[in-house]
């Protein structure tokens, strides 16, 4: 099951905005009117999670994986069919408990009288009690359970949104899978923290496991999770792991992919379509912490710049190309279509762009932009078929052909589909096969 929230941390990605529009000196070959939303498959019977219908977030958790599989490539099929083949979708092996980041939301159930924790029900604010999720990391769902126990200990209260009053309002784990390491971030609705430092000794002896913990502030009315300030408690204030023969430095407000496993599927199969020979001068546009830029730095290119919009994503990359000793990477703070639009009127040039976008797709600014500096590849990764579709279609109508299209199932038992997609720009001759 797939935690389902209203709000996300202010150093994820943004996944929302406004629908990119028509790009002004790009040909925009996108039909009019709106695309019927997708509908989830009839069950049949396959429903092991108890919470499944009350929390919406594993839409296709009614299937058995092989079936769920069957039904992501028949979408990918139908959407992007059209730009050629489509490749067997990459699946899982074990598509359980993948999630290295869990968030809960906590409030006080006056009807039975205690504090709950758990996920938003769909499209609401009303909270579905869980203990455990079958997509979520075990030890992090231990953790949840256990904070919440304490809160009766200590007589802490769970926050209130309609009065605004209380003290717990959320807490967010992240794990790091290849280091074990642990960060708990514990958001409160005010600062004032009763026997702060007999809790976080109470939790450390509960979970030695927990390697560093902190309080976030949020008092303001908002469906963000994190808010503007943070202390460290216990530890350094990071975790640190390791994908694709490189670390990671991950803080609490930045983005890190939730499903290591399958990132480390996805990345390969990037390096592979982007065909580094160690000359490539290369693009990271929406870079996060660095991840996609810094594993391609150290597996052929010859330069790598990363943009990122989110401060605090970006000094982590930074950080992590000193971690990762990698010389030829370069990080910069900013808009990823702005950023290409005074490159392309300077006349700056790029071999190779990964392009990994939020899930509204790349904004009109962004494709105007990428198209007039001419890559000669680019490999876009997606977490919507959908927008890749929309987007697909611009591109290929200014200069690009598709070569390759290979879905990935980062996120099993939900909707959500990503692909990874290699771009050539006509004319150029790619150094990579699918």
């Amino acid at each position: 099951m797939e935690r389902k929230h209203s709000s996300r941390p202010r150093g994820e990605r943004p996944k929302s905005g406004s629908r990119p529009r028509r790009p002004s000196s790009t040909q925009d070959p996108r039909p009019k009117g709106k695309v019927p939303p997708q509908q989830a498959p009839e069950g049949e019977g396959h429903t092991p999670c108890p919470v499944y219908r009350k929390c919406g977030g594993c839409q296709l958790q009614n299937l058995s994986y092989p079936r769920q599989l069957q039904w992501k490539q028949d979408r990918c099929q139908k959407l992007l069919g059209k730009f050629g083949k489509i490749s067997p979708i990459l699946g899982m092996d074990n598509p359980y408990h993948y999630r290295n980041k869990v968030q809960a939301a906590f409030s006080f159930d006056k009807r039975h009288g205690k504090i709950i924790s758990g996920v938003y029900q769909s499209s609401t604010h009303r909270i579905v009690p869980i203990d455990s999720c079958q997509t979520e990391d075990e030890t992090a769902d231990r953790i949840i359970v256990s904070v919440r126990g304490l809160l009766k200990s200590f007589k802490l209260t769970a926050f209130d949104e309609t009065t605004g009053r209380g003290f717990l309002r959320h807490v967010l784990v992240k794990r790091a899978f290849a280091t074990g390491q642990v960060m708990v971030v514990l958001v409160t609705g005010t600062p004032v923290f009763t026997a702060k430092k007999h809790f976080v000794a109470e939790l450390l002896r509960l979970h030695p496991e927990i390697t560093t913990i902190l309080q976030n502030v949020n008092n303001r009315y908002t469906s963000m999770v994190l808010g503007e300030r943070e202390k460290v408690l216990y530890g350094p204030g990071t975790i640190t792991d390791v994908l694709c023969g490189c670390k990671f430095r991950i803080s609490a407000k930045s983005f890190y992919q939730i499903n290591p496993v399958q990132t480390e599927v996805l990345y390969n199969k990037a390096m592979e379509f982007a065909g580094l020979s160690g000359k490539e001068k290369v693009l990271d546009a929406y870079c996060g912490i660095g991840t996609i830029g810094l594993v391609a730095a150290k597996h052929g290119a010859g330069q790598v710049l990363g943009v990122e919009v989110n401060p605090d994503a970006v000094k982590d990359a930074i950080q992590n190309a000193k971690e990762n000793e990698v010389k030829n990477a370069y990080f910069t703070c900013g808009d990823a279509g702005e950023f290409l639009e005074e490159a392309a009127l300077q006349g700056e040039r790029w071999d190779v762009v990964f392009m990994d976008p939020p899930r509204a797709g790349a904004s009109r600014e962004f494709l105007t932009a990428l198209c007039a500096c001419g890559p000669k590849r680019v490999v876009y990764i997606s977490c919507d078929p959908e927008t890749l579709s929309r987007d697909l279609g611009i591109l290929q109508a200014n200069h690009y052909q598709i070569e390759a299209i290979q879905p990935v199932d980062m996120f099993p038992h939900t909707q959500h589909i990503e692909c990874v997609v290699r771009l050539t720009r006509r004319g150029e001759t790619g150094n990579a096969r699918a």
